[in-house]
């Protein structure tokens, strides 16, 4: 399931800023209404990416849509979220994460109800896209602003209540999109796991414009000063946005997704290969040119000093591959539960809910493990993913509901992933120097974000197109296209555990 670490994901706030420190915590009394406004907020994003697996099939549904089609309405919004989520961070910056929260919320509410009404597939797409831009600038402004408002032990209790928030998002994505699509409100089907959305951002709207800051200070901050040490001190220039690299990425990652996805069906006609040929020319132009700005003092998205720090090239592969068999797997296993097994959208959201539970208390935990097991908790991980992939796989296989084993092996994809991407992430954070660290952030959030992307577009062509080319749907060749797909998740997982064994150069 997608998630932070303690440590966060905003790049805009360095994990040593995060810190408890020994200051008085904020007393002003909006302090609380601004953390469970920025908080539900939070939730909310984080529920729209795990909602719509559940409902993808009735989705597919009514509005005719291809396989390809419900990759888009997945993947378009971890385009923009992936995409724009630098950006996002130093908008805050520049403006002040209020006001740019606000904003975007505004927005992410709007797309919300566009999606909700959308009378095709290509609407959806399109609005979808919108959605994961208005995430992808609202979410970053959320640890700033607890950055900036609490201190001490009231930082501490936020930041729980913050990774609190992310451990139940994904399981409560699974439950309330089966719930909204099953019950099947005046008939609008699966349009409510999108229309939710609406009257919860209205709300926080009308609240947050009485407790959120407007200005680049915050609640608790004064004049020429920033609470716990921020990574940018008062009267510092907001980092420039870099708009030409954004341009180079955004159509970089548009090159590669649009022909994964769209090629199977189209039965991969030229344009699907010139356009993958583009994205390769594109990322290396756009690898050149963050290069060049970096050298003559400029703010590129990605700092390229970053990805030499020991160990950011390993830990970018690994939160790549986990994140893409989450992806992947979540989507894959959907298209069967529903598709192939007759499952309800209620049923297949609770068969979820053990990798979800678990990824959760993985999550939240392993800091408390022995320390000598500490290094070995990603490799480690990454094995136990590829296993209950695997168990996956055998479970279903002959078109049964797979018994014990599957809740079992679920389980396991939650804890394996888990164990894959938290310590990952956490420890490629703590390696680099200070001044490095809001750019590391930034690069690894990214990254996260496109695992995810690839992950649906790559591992949900295989299975689709597996299925084709067996006959259709059906319980037994959709579990023998399913067993194809998670022995190639597997192995990805398998890939990730031996990158995590490779010793770190110093």
């Amino acid at each position: 399931m997608t998630t932070t670490p303690r440590t966060g994901l905003d790049p805009s706030v360095r994990p040593s800023s995060l810190s408890v420190t020994s200051e008085a915590p904020a007393t002003d009394n909006r302090s609380r209404p601004l953390l469970a406004t920025v908080l539900a907020a939070q939730f909310m994003a984080l529920l729209d990416v795990f909602i719509v697996n559940v409902a993808a099939p009735t989705i597919g549904a009514d509005l005719h849509a291809s396989g390809g089609d419900l990759q888009l309405v997945i993947a378009g919004y971890a385009i923009t979220y992936s995409v724009l989520l630098i950006t996002g961070a130093r908008l805050g910056d520049r403006f002040g994460p209020g006001r740019v929260h606000l904003a975007e919320l505004a927005l992410f509410t709007a797309a919300s109800l566009a999606c909700g009404l959308a009378q095709g597939a290509t609407e959806l797409i399109v609005f979808r896209l919108v959605q994961g831009a208005g995430a992808a600038l609202m979410i970053p402004q959320v640890l700033s602003l607890i950055q900036r408002t609490f201190t001490g032990e009231a930082r501490a209790r936020a930041l729980g209540a913050y990774s609190a928030v992310i451990a139940v998002g994904a399981a409560a994505g699974q439950i309330v999109g089966g719930v909204l699509v099953a019950a099947d409100l005046f008939g609008t089907g699966w349009r409510p796991v999108f229309l939710v959305n609406v009257p919860v951002g209205a709300v926080l709207l009308v609240v947050g414009r009485r407790v959120l800051p407007r200005g680049a200070e915050a609640v608790g901050e004064g004049p020429g000063k920033r609470s716990g040490g921020a990574s940018a001190g008062a009267g510092a220039r907001p980092r420039g946005l870099d708009l030409p690299g954004l341009v180079l990425l955004g159509a970089a990652v548009s090159l590669l997704t649009v022909p994964l996805v769209l090629g199977q069906e189209e039965d991969w006609p030229l344009w699907s290969w010139l356009s993958l040929a583009a994205s390769a020319v594109l990322f290396a132009v756009f690898g050149g040119y963050e290069s060049r700005l970096a050298r003559r003092g400029g703010a590129p998205l990605i700092t390229p000093r970053v990805l030499r720090h020991p160990g950011m090239g390993r830990a970018v592969f690994q939160i790549l591959a986990v994140m893409a068999v989450n992806g992947g797997f979540l989507f894959a296993l959907t298209l069967h539960v529903q598709g192939g097994l007759g499952y309800s959208a209620l049923r297949a959201g609770l068969t979820f809910v053990p990798t979800a539970v678990v990824f959760g208390l993985v999550g939240l935990t392993w800091r408390r493990w022995p320390a000598r097991c500490q290094r070995w908790l990603a490799p480690a991980g990454f094995a136990l993913a590829a296993l209950s992939v695997t168990g996956v796989a055998l479970a279903f296989r002959g078109g049964g509901d797979g018994g014990a084993l599957v809740h079992l092996s679920f389980a396991g994809v939650g804890g394996g992933l888990a164990l894959g991407f938290s310590p990952t992430l956490t420890g490629a954070l703590a390696a680099v120097r200070p001044e490095d660290a809001a750019d590391a952030s930034g690069l690894l959030a990214t990254v996260a974000q496109l695992g995810q992307l690839i992950g649906v577009a790559a591992f949900g062509t295989l299975f689709l197109g597996r299925l084709e080319s067996l006959g259709g749907l059906g319980a037994y060749t959709s579990a023998r296209a399913l067993s194809v797909c998670m022995f190639a998740l597997a192995g990805t997982a398998a890939a990730g555990a031996v990158a995590g064994l490779v010793p770190r150069r110093r």
